[in-house]
């Protein structure tokens, strides 16, 4: 019976993009935090992910998106915990209606590039569990800032060519890297995870850019439409935005 009144109460909220849409702001604020994958390295400055999420996020609602772009190349989630802790993003995090977040890659490489790739796999459980202390604070500061935010957590995905040595021990480890953003997603009841590793993958390799890590502008857009297939078919949960017409909470 609860999961039946859970469908039920699900099928009557709106989707993310009709709950936007139907909102009385006139302009969403959408704010990304993380490493050089939310900074948009390997395309243009209006190619990147959050231009290209918040541009279509814009037409599908009918509102202007502004957006923060605070990514930072080579930042690590210890980094990010920090400057989220020291209040550095208070402001930004208090007004966006849409928080954006992409971080760990770099827990792993800043690692690999002080020993080994080897060394890292045999020191993964370490690191796992460093990023899931770091990420688990990082999201309770931005609840406590702001509990209504739309929280959009992007998982890591596994950029090596299926040719290459250490390639399929990655594509076994990421998923378990993952589930620490899914379980950090499930206690924030307006957070979501978006499956980056289904557009950036060693069989879609087309989508990264010369450097064989950051997507291209194609990958870029890619996930970007991954969110925002997220924004059309998930039920909006939370939040008390004033709505207009059909939709009242």
């Amino acid at each position: 019976m609860k999961k039946q009144s859970r469908e039920a109460a699900n099928a009557s909220l709106p989707s993310y993009i009709d709950y936007y849409r139907h909102s009385d702001r006139k302009a969403l604020y959408h704010l990304a935090l993380g490493d050089s994958i939310i900074r948009g390295v390997g395309a243009g400055e209006d190619q990147n992910l959050i231009s290209q999420f918040s541009n279509e996020l814009g037409r599908l609602t009918e509102k202007k998106v502004e957006f923060w772009n605070e990514g930072i190349n080579g930042m690590t989630s210890s980094e990010l915990r920090q400057l989220v802790d020291e209040g550095k993003y208070d402001g930004e995090i208090e007004n966006a209606d849409i928080i954006t977040v992409n971080i760990g890659g770099n827990d792993v490489l800043r690692a690999a590039k002080k020993t080994d790739f080897q060394s890292v796999f045999k020191a993964f459980d370490t690191l796992q569990s460093t990023f899931r202390e770091n990420l688990e604070d990082i999201a309770a500061k931005i609840t406590e800032k702001n509990p209504q935010a739309t929280v959009v957590f992007l998982e890591l995905y596994n950029p090596l060519n299926p040719e290459t040595s250490y390639y399929n021990v990655a594509d076994k480890l990421l998923p378990k890297w993952n589930v620490n953003i899914y379980k950090t997603a499930e206690k924030i009841p307006t957070a979501m995870v978006v499956e980056t590793s289904h557009v950036i993958n060693g069989e879609n390799l087309g989508n990264l850019s010369p450097d064989g890590v950051h997507p291209n502008s194609l990958g870029y857009k890619a996930i970007a439409m991954e969110i925002i297939e997220h924004f059309r078919t998930s039920p909006k949960n939370g939040g008390n935005l004033t709505l207009s017409g059909t939709y009242l909470h």
